[in-house]
């Protein structure tokens, strides 16, 4: 089965942000770029997705012209099969990604990137609807602690857990970086 990695957000955008916790995305990055090397040693595609958003202008840290719309520092360099920039929560809207993945064969996501509920779990959610299987790498997503719409405290471990909860045998194989590191490809996930 074809298969590509899509390194979902890993952008500078995050670090300006109140909530980034540079301890947490230091544990995030290791296992992130142990994910980028094996799949570089496997020979898969890795597809570089950024994310843009709110007002062009420069205090914007997800406004282009801000500068800040590139790799997070820390993140291995690798050479891209393809760039796509965002503007919605999936990679797979206006992106033409599904064209691209479409048009190699690729019939199978690794998902990985910032954030966890958010863009990785809407993309995850969205590839499984339009066909594609997807390995959802829990470990080799960052997230941040948030407040509920009463205004209580919702930690990033919570997070994680309701993510996985979610998408495991639904939309998704949920796994972390060792395992997947020591599965073939070959071998399906077995909610397919």
């Amino acid at each position: 089965m074809n298969a590509a990695l899509l390194v979902i957000d890993v952008q500078e955008s995050f670090r300006q942000r109140p909530y980034f916790e540079p301890v947490r995305a230091a544990a995030y990055l290791e296992r992130q770029n142990t994910l980028i090397a094996k799949a570089q040693t496997r020979g898969l595609p890795i597809v570089r997705i950024l994310h843009t958003d709110g007002p062009e202008d420069a205090s914007n840290p997800f406004a282009l012209c801000s500068g800040h719309v590139r790799p997070l520092e820390g993140l291995v360099e690798f050479a891209e099969a393809a760039r796509f920039v965002k503007r919605r929560h999936s990679a797979l809207v206006g992106t033409g990604l599904d064209v691209w993945l479409t048009e190699r064969g690729i019939r199978r996501l690794v998902v990985n990137g910032i954030r966890t509920e958010q863009c990785c779990e809407t993309t995850t959610r969205h590839a499984s609807d339009l066909g594609w299987s997807v390995d959802y790498l829990l470990d080799a997503t960052l997230t941040f602690d948030m407040h509920t719409p009463d205004g209580r405290p919702l930690t990033a471990d919570a997070l994680f857990e309701r993510t996985a909860a979610a998408l495991h045998q639904r939309f998704a194989h949920v796994s972390d970086v060792a395992t997947w590191c020591q599965t073939p490809l070959t071998e399906r996930p077995s909610y397919l």
